[in-house]
């Protein structure tokens, strides 16, 4: 019987370098994706290629739009405009409260049906938009509550929450998910959802400026002219 992982599978750079990781580990790939009420479902589209991609045994898309109803971010509600003039040091309005608590709730759930051993996220804690719920200290604190509140933590059959990029930069992650052959062509970032990124958007800056460093080109399309 082959190890399980399950994948929070956004469609974006992180997440699908997690996929590449996992696969080279010799998993059996189940990822899960969340249409959470985002402005956009491009995101959504581009996790069922992946998905594809990596011949997944199982992929679900479940839907939480009740995200979108809270509201408080500029993923989810239309009202407030989507920053495109760099971070500055607080916690952006792109941050989706509680997002990534409910997604490993959530996932935690799914590797207990499915039989996983891992969950596996691509948070990092360095090249960030400065969101509480990317950082170290949340990813240990709810694997241990994990372990409490599941039958297969209470068995002795622990699942645990890797997050291999944690205190990685982006232009690192690049660089590994390159020696892994990670179909970034087939990845979205910008948060306008756009098919040809903006550019100029939080999330487009990061993942330029990581290409930049890696010394890659970004195989992504881009609105405005970029000097690799």
């Amino acid at each position: 019987m082959s190890k399980k992982a399950v994948i929070v599978l956004s469609g974006g750079l992180d997440s699908t370098t997690c996929m590449g990781i996992a696969h080279d580990q010799g998993y059996a790939l189940y990822p899960l994706t969340f249409h959470y009420g985002q402005r956009h479902s491009r995101e959504v589209e581009q996790a069922k290629k992946i998905a594809q991609y990596y011949q997944a045994a199982d992929h679900r898309i479940v839907n939480i739009r009740f995200l979108r109803d809270i509201g408080g971010s500029a993923l989810t509600d239309d009202a407030i405009d989507v920053p495109d003039q760099g971070e500055d040091g607080s916690i952006p309005v792109t941050y989706v409260p509680a997002r990534n608590l409910i997604f490993l709730s959530l996932a935690a759930a799914y590797a207990e049906v499915v039989g996983a051993e891992k969950i596996m996220i691509g948070v990092s804690a360095v090249d960030y938009s400065g969101y509480p719920d990317c950082r170290p200290e949340f990813i240990e604190s709810l694997s241990r509550t994990i372990q409490l509140g599941t039958k297969a933590g209470v068995e002795g059959k622990a699942i645990s929450i890797d997050a291999p990029l944690v205190h990685l930069s982006k232009a690192e992650t690049i660089a590994w998910g390159m020696k892994l052959g990670v179909p970034y062509h087939l990845t979205t970032s910008c948060y306008k959802g756009r098919e040809v990124a903006c550019g100029q958007c939080d999330s487009c800056r990061l993942r330029i400026k990581g290409f930049k460093e890696a010394g890659y080109r970004d195989p992504l399309p881009y609105a405005i002219s970029i000097d690799w």
